[in-house]
């Protein structure tokens, strides 16, 4: 069976290569600019430095991660030049469970593309981190979803604060930490005051509709309209018909106030619109994007159901789609 078709590809394309730039966006560039800024001149002076870093905090899927990765593939595009002579990069690594410092310290090594025996000791990796970043020009790492790393009472937490604060303090070779996760990080971060001093703090927040009692000046419901006229366009789509007042709340509650969920959703229908040849979206089109990712009952759908805030959960619509 031929799964990838032309005309699958030719559909979901242009949706998927779409990136819709959010106000937040602009205050997320101004503190990662500062950081590199700040990490260039302090280099250039010759002298030894503290690196400076980024805390970017945010419930699952409202997009804290698309936006960060999104800036440091474009620093490393940029292939800035340090005073050293050596291209700057800075690179990405995700955690997706408890780790240990030693753990952190092999995966890191990995994405340095170096390979260590794990009889080393922990003091050995990330002796092997610092070299293998300033023999490859490495200013920073991008470590996300690092809530993982920390747990109520752990000894360990300290550690890996510690540890977190001894890296961007190095003498020889300082090194930018950007640390993203949920809300919770923070808590972890402000425990140790010198590393929060280093870390600018960034808070990305979900869709909250009802800021003003005039819909037409509430700023997250003019956003969210304005995402979906922007991905249709991106599509060929022709929402007119579909975008009201009404659809909006559905489109906010069915995917929990995250503005990622609203993306995946908005990608998802009209994809099927263009691979179907329609140019049209329906309150049924989104009615059944969504049923394919929801485990609902049929009749159950947030588009459609006319009670639907009285019929459905949001606790259990979380649980359902899995994003805590």
């Amino acid at each position: 069976m031929d799964c990838v078709t032309p005309n699958h590809v030719k559909a979901l394309l242009p949706l998927q290569s779409a990136h819709y730039t959010f106000p937040r966006a602009a205050v997320l560039r101004e503190a990662f600019t500062n950081c590199v800024v700040d990490y260039y001149v302090k280099a250039l002076t010759g002298k030894e430095f503290e690196a400076r870093g980024l805390l970017v905090t945010g419930k699952s899927r409202v997009g804290k991660t698309a936006e960060t990765l999104k800036l440091v593939n474009e620093f490393n595009a940029s292939k800035t030049e340090m005073p050293n002579g050596k291209t700057a990069k800075i690179l990405y690594c995700k955690l997706d469970g408890s780790v240990s410092w030693k753990d952190l310290g092999t995966k890191t090594l990995g994405k340095l593309e170096y390979s260590v025996h794990p009889r080393r000791t922990q003091s050995e990796i990330w002796s092997m981190v610092r070299h293998q970043s300033r023999e490859q020009g490495v200013i920073g790492f991008y470590y996300d979803e690092c809530q993982h790393v920390f747990a109520p009472g752990a000894k360990s937490n300290r550690i890996f604060l510690d540890s977190f604060k001894s890296l961007m303090k190095e003498p020889e070779w300082p090194l930018i930490m950007i640390l993203s996760g949920v809300p919770d990080l923070a808590k972890y971060v402000n425990s140790e005051e010198q590393l929060s001093h280093l870390l600018a703090p960034v808070h990305f927040d979900e869709i909250s509709l009802g800021k003003s009692a005039d819909p037409l000046e509430d700023p997250d419901l003019n956003e969210l309209n304005k995402l979906v006229y922007s991905y249709a366009a991106h599509g060929g789509i022709d929402v007119d018909e579909l975008v009201d007042l009404d659809f909006l709340e559905r489109l906010d509650f069915a995917c929990v106030s995250r503005w990622g969920l609203v993306i995946e959703l908005l990608i998802r229908a009209f994809a099927m619109c263009r691979f179907r040849g329609v140019n049209v979206a329906t309150i049924e089109t989104f009615a059944e994007a969504y049923a394919q990712n929801s485990s609902l009952p049929e009749g159950l759908s947030p588009f459609t159901a006319p009670d639907y805030r009285d019929m459905l959960d949001r606790t259990k619509l979380l649980k359902m789609l899995k994003i805590e």
